[in-house]
């Protein structure tokens, strides 16, 4: 009796060894904050008319998004962001404020050094979006 006693006990733990060292694993899977090898980069980009200037801007993907704010400048160039692989929507919004009715603000989404949309307003308060599908 005391023999069969030990080998269930033995067994048991066997078994609960077994299963803590599968479940405990690591995941191959890609994870949303991981890129994997399937991954896009992207780059945004913003430009205003001679004279008018950038002042606040929104971008990044999906429900990751950073806003940079008191900028003064003309031109903007985004840090490249490593997509995930399941990133769906790539956001960007920028503020300025033109010399005149004339001035311009252009916004560009680039995936993988390409060139995927393009917006351009004019007048003398500049706002700009940008919605690009990444899926």
């Amino acid at each position: 009796m005391k023999t069969r006693k030990k080998k269930i006990t033995s067994l048991f733990i066997v078994t609960m060894i077994s299963i803590a060292y599968t479940a405990c694993s690591k995941d191959d899977g890609g994870s949303e904050d991981v890129p994997n090898a399937s991954t896009h980069t992207l780059v945004l980009k913003a430009e205003t008319s001679s004279g008018s200037t950038l002042s606040h801007l929104l971008y990044g993907y999906d429900s990751r998004l950073t806003t940079v704010s008191g900028l003064g400048v003309t031109t903007w160039t985004s840090p490249e962001i490593a997509l995930p692989e399941n990133a769906s929507v790539a956001n960007f919004t920028a503020n300025g404020v033109g010399v005149d009715a004339a001035s311009t603000l252009k916004v560009q989404v680039f995936v993988d050094g390409v060139l995927k949309k393009e917006e351009t307003v004019t007048g003398t308060i500049l706002t700009a979006r940008i919605q690009h599908n990444l899926r």
